[in-house]
């Protein structure tokens, strides 16, 4: 069974949480002023505040978590196996390297990690963590060396 020994979600469920909050300190402002409280405006408005962040929060789950299993690299949309990975330390980055996950670049806020795979071709990981990811990826690296 495959250990997990890094991960990122992309972003956590709980942004969905944002537009009802919102909407309950509009209602809250109102209640507060002494004005007539609008509950059926409020409550419409945090309902379709969520549903604007459910595709949102969908995507970033879906394309920009990673995560660093026993026995493969999974980044969005592309996993690689971890027989697959050569080298992870002083690797450089040759220009026009692939960038894992099916994007044309490195996400923005997140730092780059070239990876050296067994065919000798280059791919850029990527992460907020990138020491974090290094770390897990040498030490799969490094447990599928002795099969080789």
């Amino acid at each position: 069974m495959a250990r997990t020994l890094y991960s990122e979600p992309g972003v956590g469920w709980t942004a969905l949480v944002w537009g009802p909050l919102f909407a309950l300190l509009g209602a809250l402002a109102e209640l507060a002023t002494g004005g007539p409280v609008h509950v059926v405006g409020w409550v419409l408005i945090g309902v379709a505040l969520a549903g604007l962040t459910l595709p949102w929060v969908y995507a970033r789950r879906r394309f920009l978590s990673l995560e660093v299993t026993t026995d493969r690299l999974r980044q969005g949309r592309e996993t690689v196996l971890a027989a697959r990975i050569a080298a992870v330390t002083d690797v450089g980055t040759p220009v026009g390297a692939r960038v894992l996950g099916g994007g044309w670049s490195v996400p923005r806020k997140y730092d780059e990690l070239p990876v050296k795979l067994d065919d000798g071709t280059v791919v850029l990981a990527w992460a907020r963590d990138v020491e974090a990811l290094r770390a897990a990826l040498v030490e799969i690296a490094v447990r599928e060396e002795p099969s080789r």
